[in-house]
């Protein structure tokens, strides 16, 4: 999987900056979701991206075809260049990728929380300002409830992980107490 966003790390990057000199962020934004979901349907790898009787400018014609009015030309021509480069399962990463650096230029993050108990507005409000503070970002926040963690919570920013809970707290204890 590491294979997959090191190829498509320089696709996004190409083109997020094509969508930044357009000005058209949130248009390739959309439409590169689009791509990407079509992309990521089983029956579409099967019959298309896995046939080997198609050409990789078939399969990008395909697939360009099959998304229709929802891509630009500008997404057309990105797409056939991937699929010249026999790329295309790589689409879904490639999105993922121009996500990231959209979120960066726009100076947003996704923070997944992860809590023992159901957090109400208050606490996620709370929770949002401070690490807005901290990582100088909008902040959008995701929240799940795992009992086993016992107490306290889990924070995922990207790369960042803040591990609060009293599961994980046992287990640094545990660590140390083995060592």
């Amino acid at each position: 999987m590491a294979e997959l966003s090191t190829v498509a790390r320089p696709y996004a990057k190409a083109a997020f900056e094509r969508a930044v000199e357009s000005q058209a962020l949130d248009d390739w934004s959309g439409m590169l979701t689009t791509v990407a979901r079509v992309v990521e349907n089983d029956d579409m790898r099967r019959r298309v991206l896995g046939n080997p009787r198609l050409s990789s400018a078939q399969r990008a014609d395909t697939l360009i075809e099959i998304c229709g009015d929802a891509v630009n030309d500008d997404v057309r021509n990105f797409v056939r260049l991937v699929g010249e480069k026999g790329r295309l399962l790589a689409l879904p990463a490639i999105a993922e990728q121009f996500e990231l650096l959209k979120a960066q230029q726009e100076k947003r993050m996704d923070v997944d929380i992860v809590s023992a108990f159901p957090l109400d507005d208050a606490q996620q409000e709370k929770l949002a300002s401070a690490l807005a503070k901290r990582l100088n970002r909008e902040i959008s926040i995701t929240t799940q409830v795992d009992a086993s963690l016992l107490g306290g919570v889990i924070l995922r920013a990207g790369d960042t992980v803040i591990d609060g809970s009293v599961r994980g707290r046992l287990n640094r204890l545990h660590e140390a107490l083995s060592a």
